[in-house]
């Protein structure tokens, strides 16, 4: 399996359950590490992967129009978007909250899924970006 990832993508967000947080959206940062099909690489043909350009446009869109209590259900909400909707078979996901306390430079969550309970192959961890 080969990956993509997207990394610092800040975005604005409705999220939190404080009245500070409800009157405004905040920016979020999320890094994120998805499967693509091997065909990708060999036929070199966008068709047969998943368009990034697109991915971060949908996240875009769908983080603004929403509004989420909770980091882990955005957090959720993202992968499941990757995993259902562009159909990648396994997501990693690192989503933080900027700057929401002080003294904190971010809050946030990590979560790791695949489609199926499709886990990435071994050694799949050592291409991941850091973190």
């Amino acid at each position: 399996m080969d990956f993509i990832f997207i990394e610092e993508l800040r975005v604005q967000a409705w999220i939190g359950i404080y009245a500070r947080e409800k009157a405004a959206p905040q920016t979020v940062e999320l890094n994120l590490t998805f499967g693509v099909p091997d065909a990708a690489a060999a036929r070199d043909d966008i068709s047969d992967t998943i368009d990034y350009a697109v991915v971060i446009e949908r996240i875009r869109t769908e983080l603004v129009q929403r509004h989420f209590n909770l980091i882990e259900t955005l957090g959720e909400f993202v992968v499941e978007l990757l995993l259902n909707d562009f159909r990648a078979p396994w997501v990693k996901l690192r989503l933080a909250k900027i700057g929401v306390m002080k003294g904190v430079r971010r809050v946030g969550v990590f979560i790791e899924r695949g489609r199926d309970g499709e886990h990435p192959p071994a050694g799949a961890m050592a291409v991941m970006p850091s973190e």
